[in-house]
């Protein structure tokens, strides 16, 4: 599907990952800015290098207008407990995403990648007062501006799981494998298991295998 205007794009990164935040970006493009994301090289921030994902973040932030909202793992743990959702959590996060950049610059319609029922992103963005005529796709990214806006949220990930790796002086692995688990039950023998409130999200079976790993041997 193509769009034509001010369009802001939305998509979201660490929604998969044990440790580490939730992060919701999104960023405005107009077809003015057609040949910049195609000379950026924009596309699935899954599909791009690290090295480079950071330096096509920097250039983005740098000429459009963006918002990026950040749930730490404390914030993320309180949330969910509270709603009990993940997908009310996006869309809570993609509102704010939304509303950030309007407060910048006008828009046209905002694209988000699908995550849930579509309702739960209209209503979110209902109840902040947020109005712009919204599409929700499955693989977003094929819109430029969600793809923009994954590479953002995806490069604000890496920097936030770069910093708790340097906090804990261990390397903090993403996703939720068998390695992940195993960085846990060591950074709770060195720290204590008060540590992971702040570290990860709580929700995931990789907790239960962090703090009970005689249970899966």
């Amino acid at each position: 599907m193509v769009f034509s205007g001010r369009i802001i794009g939305i998509d979201e990164s660490g929604k998969g990952d044990f440790f580490g935040p939730l992060v919701v970006a999104a960023c405005l493009a107009s077809d003015d800015d057609s040949a910049f994301l195609k000379e950026l090289g924009v596309r699935d921030s899954k599909k791009i290098a690290e090295k480079k994902l950071l330096s096509i973040d920097e250039q983005l932030r740098s000429h459009l207008s963006h918002k990026v909202i950040v749930f730490s793992p404390e914030e993320y743990n309180r949330l969910y407990n509270e709603i009990r959702n993940l997908n009310k959590l996006l869309a809570l996060g993609h509102s704010r995403a939304i509303s950030g950049v309007l407060e910048q610059a006008q828009a046209d319609l905002a694209v988000s990648d699908k995550f849930g029922k579509d309702e739960r992103l209209t209503s979110a963005m209902h109840e902040i007062g947020c109005r712009i005529p919204l599409e929700q796709m499955v693989r977003g990214e094929a819109v430029p501006q969600v793809a923009a806006a994954s590479i953002i949220a995806r490069a604000e990930f890496v920097r936030q799981m770069a910093r708790l790796s340097e906090k804990y002086g261990e390397v903090i692995p993403k996703g939720a494998s068998a390695a992940v688990d195993a960085a846990g039950r060591k950074l709770v023998a060195r720290f204590g298991p008060e540590i992971l409130p702040g570290l990860a999200k709580l929700h995931f079976k990789n907790h239960q295998r962090v703090l009970k790993a005689d249970l899966f041997d």
